[in-house]
């Protein structure tokens, strides 16, 4: 599969957090094979917790499933740039790589703001590939938030 496809796969969880008003955002963490580990979407809502990012409930349904704590030679696929928080998780659980389709100027920790994989304090640099269906990944949060104001 192509980083396009695994997006699409993102963007499906997306679009289920759209649905359940959550905010839009969908993770898929995939292997060094292609195979699909773990699939999900924002649940901090009605999950009422601040951690259940999309990146963070993916990270730990892969650990989960692998019965490890790191995802050695595992990608992380994910629609929006990830928080602080999701950065240091990604850093922690040693993903190897980060899809990212759209930026995030106010709250993203990769390619915005505290750019945390540069920092000293980051243990494990993921390699980062960005710009996947970007139009596509941001246009879900603009409909979102248009519908919220």
């Amino acid at each position: 599969m192509t980083s396009e496809k695994y997006m699409l796969l993102a963007l499906k969880e997306a679009q289920k957090a759209f649905l359940a008003d959550e905010v839009p955002v969908g993770a898929v963490i995939v292997d060094q094979a292609g195979k699909i580990l773990s699939k999900a979407h924002n649940k901090t809502e009605h999950g009422l917790d601040p951690t259940a990012h999309a990146e963070i409930l993916a990270i730990r349904k892969a650990c989960q499933k692998l019965k490890q704590k790191r995802l050695w030679d595992c990608t992380l696929v994910v629609t929006l740039e990830p928080c602080a928080m999701c950065a240091t998780a990604i850093s922690m659980a040693r993903i190897s790589k980060v899809i990212i389709g759209a930026k995030d100027e106010k709250n993203g920790a990769v390619l915005s703001g505290v750019k945390f994989f540069e920092s000293a304090t980051c243990h494990f640099k993921p390699e980062v590939e960005t710009g996947i269906l970007e139009q596509e990944c941001a246009q879900i949060l603009k409909d979102f938030f248009k519908l919220k104001r």
